[in-house]
């Protein structure tokens, strides 16, 4: 009895929308990915999306690594990836993946990878993981190589090392794939040319199946300025000395020599706020003295409802919006429907892989609808 009650809430919860005539279970009409970034379980998920049957994929964020190896993150993670498996009974094409490490846990990567011995080791125990969870396949998120990320150890050796663990990946993936079961490799990379002059990713795609970029924090609470975190264009407001954009990384990677068709684009379902920011532009681009955080975009959909005081702007420019909350000298960088809808195109027109969130449970519905309508929308 409590297996079909579980059963049963997870159809109502992520249950097949019959009327939409442009997807298959999961899978976009062009086959574009639509991947979504779980790092935990919520029952009320069902109150805020659509259906599972909207997204491709989802990378379960984070598995951790101890004296080399890949380990459960969390207690829970085995039942999570139990119920995140059972999605698949509505959403037959939908793949789970395991992410391995994030911006917490990417500490170790460097020694676990620093030789070939080690990195047998790692690749076993990666595979093991995936294996034991009966999972799709597994997504590095090493933030960063050959840099300090949150005061990781780092060498050198980083960029060829990283290479060297995905080659190793791929091999073992593919001695336990099949034609109607082939595993996946996957990673996550940082949306800069610094990223790409510490590593070698022109070797390094040839063994991954697509890459998810994390175009976003692009401006972070570590810093006394505020700016846009996930700006498509550049800003004309910035006056920074080197300006970023999701449009500048996509053309970095490709001029790398990654096929655009490899390459997933980060969207963030969620915003960062500074306070006693100067009231120049409304806040944009300016100082601030006082506290940073973050927002889910539920959250700032709400307050752009309930609070007078919220007044969204958009700058033309960068095709992104800010909020300005003028009694507090509040700032808030964020995405919405319309700079999705641009980012959608762009990932259409250019024929990228897809696009890529983080995370599943910051959104109302709204930005993952707006994702996946948009995506599978004909062009007359």
């Amino acid at each position: 009895m409590k297996k079909l009650l579980f059963l049963l809430i997870i159809i109502s919860i992520f249950g097949c929308n019959s009327n939409n005539k442009a997807s298959t279970n999961g899978v976009s009409q062009e086959g574009y990915k639509i991947i979504a970034y779980v790092n935990e379980w919520q029952d009320s998920w069902g109150e805020k999306f659509e259906k599972a049957t909207q997204i491709t994929h989802i990378n379960y964020a984070f598995a951790n690594i101890k004296d080399g190896r890949v380990i459960e993150g969390l207690d829970s993670d085995t039942e999570t990836l139990k119920k995140l498996n059972a999605l698949k009974k509505v959403n037959e094409h939908l793949k789970i993946l395991i992410s391995v490490g994030g911006w917490s846990w990417s500490g170790n990567f460097s020694d676990t990878v620093l030789t070939k011995k080690s990195r047998q080791v790692f690749a076993n125990s990666a595979i093991n993981f995936m294996l034991k969870h009966e999972i799709d396949g597994i997504d590095l998120d090493w933030e960063y190589p050959g840099q300090i990320g949150a005061g990781n150890v780092n060498r050198p050796e980083d960029k060829e090392n990283f290479t060297a663990i995905l080659k190793l990946l791929r091999k073992k993936l593919d001695s336990l794939s099949s034609e109607n079961n082939k595993y996946l490799l996957t990673i996550a990379t940082g949306a800069s040319q610094n990223y790409l002059d510490h590593t070698n990713m022109k070797e390094a795609q040839k063994y991954v199946d697509f890459i998810n970029i994390m175009t976003y924090d692009f401006h972070t609470g570590s810093e006394a300025k505020t700016g846009h975190h996930a700006n498509f264009f550049s800003s004309k407001y910035d006056d920074n000395e080197e300006s970023i954009s999701a449009e500048i990384a996509v053309e970095q990677y490709i001029a790398a020599g990654i096929p655009a068709n490899k390459i997933v684009l980060g969207v963030p379902f969620y915003g960062r706020w500074w306070k006693k920011v100067n009231t120049k532009n409304n806040g944009l681009y300016q100082p601030s003295t006082g506290v940073t955080g973050s927002y889910n975009y539920n959250s700032i959909a709400d307050s752009l409802k309930t609070d007078k005081g919220f007044i969204s702007y958009w700058d033309s420019t960068a095709a992104a919006p800010y909020i300005w909350r003028l009694k507090d000298s509040l700032f808030i960088t964020y995405e919405n429907p319309i700079s999705i809808e641009y980012k959608v195109n762009y990932v259409k027109e250019n024929q990228l892989g897809g696009i890529m969130f983080w995370q599943f449970n910051g959104d109302n519905g709204t930005l993952l609808k707006t994702i996946f309508d948009n995506l599978n929308k004909t062009d007359q």
